[in-house]
């Protein structure tokens, strides 16, 4: 059930039935703007499509500018507590603006804050999330539990709606996945926001793409989700490539490379832990949507290559060239890769 309120930041539609978004951020010093730019355009070719940067001073502000004029993203403001940041980052341009309303001070910095936003078009971003709760709700609660990140995420909602202020999207994070899961559950059950999906402090890269995939996807297997977040301690374009992952095992994105490939056995007779990784990266940027399937030998491998556009089977040194089940011709080991990008460049 995707959200029934739609927002746009920028070109991109969040939520009322659009399709689900990736998102990532900046993880250079925002001082730094030439180093933000490249990590930016290095995002866009991954295929992120809304990027935050921290805003943490006046000075940040003028990274605004240099990313909108850099790449065609949207540009998202992350900021904290000073409400003239949030002014200064719509005045400049930016497209979302990531903030929690009872952070930045008085009603009437939260008003001219929703009033700049809604005369730019701009929608704000609510993120809550373990370490952010508000005194009186960790005291009802006892601990961060789903219902206080709820409550938190409608409560700052609460404060823009009191201004006309309904672009909004919610976010309630947290590191421990269960607890994560079932805030975004009861959010989508008490408001029609659009949510953006993300397990905080998730952790390196193996960890967290292991948590992330199964907060993340277990929601968005329920229909519960509009943007994602794939939060790993790790270069930014990988998480960028952890969330399109994760998209394509669900289904949800069915563009590009299907790629399967056998865990391996005894029967084994090639390096195939190599060769998929290889055949893997060599396609990550393919668009051609079309299934690929590597077999470490020929028990499932002409099975799986019956299903897929394109495989290989491997044998004893050497291995089987697919295509559509049917059995195109044999290469050495050390061929097999080359043999089948050319295959798949053929197609």
């Amino acid at each position: 059930m995707s959200s029934k309120i739609q927002v746009k930041a920028g070109n991109i539609k969040i939520g009322g039935g659009a399709d689900v978004s990736i998102q990532s951020m900046l993880n250079i010093p925002s001082t730094d703007i030439e180093g933000s730019v490249n990590q930016a355009k290095r995002l866009e070719a991954a295929g992120c499509q809304i990027i935050r940067a921290a805003i943490p001073n006046m000075d940040a502000v003028k990274l605004i500018p240099a990313l909108k004029e850099a790449v065609d993203v949207p540009i998202v403001a992350d900021i904290h507590f000073n409400y003239k940041l949030a002014l200064e980052a719509c005045a400049a341009g930016v497209d979302k603006i990531r903030i929690n309303p009872g952070n930045i001070g008085s009603d009437d910095m939260v008003k001219a804050v929703a009033q700049a936003c809604k005369a730019r078009n701009i929608p704000i971003r609510i993120g809550v999330n373990s370490g952010s709760l508000e005194k009186d709700i960790l005291a009802k609660y006892g601990h961060p539990t789903p219902q206080a990140l709820c409550d938190s995420a409608l409560y700052h909602a609460s404060l823009l709606e009191k201004f006309d202020f309904h672009d909004i999207v919610l976010s309630m994070k947290s590191s421990t996945v269960s607890t994560m899961i079932k805030a975004y559950e009861l959010a989508s059950q008490q408001c029609d926001y659009p949510l953006h999906l993300g397990v905080t402090e998730a952790g390196t890269e193996r960890m967290g793409l292991i948590k992330s995939s199964a907060g993340i996807g277990s929601l968005l297997l329920h229909g519960i989700g509009d943007t994602i977040r794939v939060s790993l301690t790790a270069d930014p374009v990988r998480e960028v490539y952890a969330a399109k992952d994760i998209l394509k095992a669900l289904d949800i994105d069915k563009s590009g490379i299907q790629f399967v490939s056998c865990p391996t056995c005894g029967r084994t007779r090639i390096d195939l832990v190599k060769i998929a990784g290889e055949v893997e990266e060599r396609l990550r940027d393919c668009n051609k949507n079309i299934k690929v399937a590597v077999m470490g030998c020929v028990v499932n491998g002409p099975g799986e290559a019956r299903e897929a556009d394109i495989g290989i089977a491997g044998g004893d040194g050497c291995g089987l060239v697919f295509k559509k089940g049917e059995i195109l011709y044999k290469v050495p080991e050390d061929k097999l890769v080359d043999a089948l990008i050319d295959e798949v460049n053929k197609l």
